[in-house]
Order: C-alpha cells, then sequence, then structure tokens
C-alpha cells in the first residue's frame, strides 16, 4: 500500500468549521464597517448644516442695524454665505430664510459601502438639518 493511500479520518476536519467561521468574521466586519459610514455619514452632515446655518445668520442687514431697527438677516448675504459653506464642504444642500433673524439649511452627505456593495448598495446617505438665528447683544454675566 502506498503512504498516500493511508487515510487519517481527523485530517481536514477542521476546514469547514474554520471556513464558516472566518466567513462569518468578514460579513459582522463588513457590516460593522458600513454601519459606521452611515453613522459617520449623520454626524458629518449634522456638522456640517449647523456651521453653513451658523453662517448665514450672522449676516446682519446693516442697513436696518445702523437704522436702529430690530436687527435682521440680510437674506442675499445669508443665502450666499451658507451655500458658500455647503459649497466648500462638497456636499449637496440647501439654504433658506426661515424667519426674519433665521436660517435653515439641510444637507446630504453620502459615503461608499464596502460589504453592502456587494448586493447592490455602494452608498449609504444621511440627510440632516439645522437652523441659526440671530442674536443680539452678548450674553454673560451681569457686573
Amino acid at each position: 500500500m502506498h503512504r498516500w493511500a493511508i487515510r487519517d479520518p481527523e485530517r481536514g476536519s477542521i476546514t469547514p468549521y474554520a471556513l464558516i467561521f472566518i466567513t462569518v468574521l468578514l460579513l459582522f466586519v463588513g457590516l460593522v464597517v458600513d454601519v459606521g459610514n452611515k453613522l459617520r455619514a449623520g454626524w458629518e452632515a449634522v456638522g456640517i448644516a449647523e456651521e453653513a446655518a451658523r453662517a448665514g445668520a450672522g449676516q446682519i442687514d446693516r442697513a436696518a442695524a445702523y437704522r436702529g431697527d430690530e436687527l435682521i438677516v440680510d437674506r442675499g448675504a445669508a443665502l450666499r454665505a451658507a451655500q458658500a459653506h455647503l459649497s466648500s464642504s462638497g456636499h449637496q444642500g440647501s439654504a433658506i430664510i426661515s424667519g426674519p433673524a433665521s436660517v435653515r439649511v439641510t444637507v446630504t452627505v453620502t459615503k461608499t459601502t464596502w460589504l453592502l456593495s456587494l448586493v447592490g448598495m455602494s452608498t449609504v446617505s444621511m440627510t440632516a438639518h439645522a437652523d441659526a438665528d440671530l442674536v443680539a447683544g452678548v450674553e454673560g454675566p451681569n457686573r
């Protein structure tokens, strides 16, 4: 009898278990990465929306301020400032004037996926909204 003809019944028995374990582990890691991308997109969208809204709300209508009227947002400058911030971030979004002293920004952030791309979902995205109000004066303790 040839040496290679002798079969050890235990030889290779771990291979199916190892293959299943490694496959499940890779699926888990892939889902963690893709869910992390979705969460990161949400956090990034919130940050960009808040910053763009603040940039817009900081644009004061100077003519009204010099007349001594109530401080309001310069509509054109506010929209330009918010859109400029959105453009510099590289993400899609919109800005509107939501009140005489308020700006509302909506932004969508898209991230690529790793594992979900295998099933046809190549990106995940999150949309966030933020409002910013123009506040006059300095807040702090009275002296």
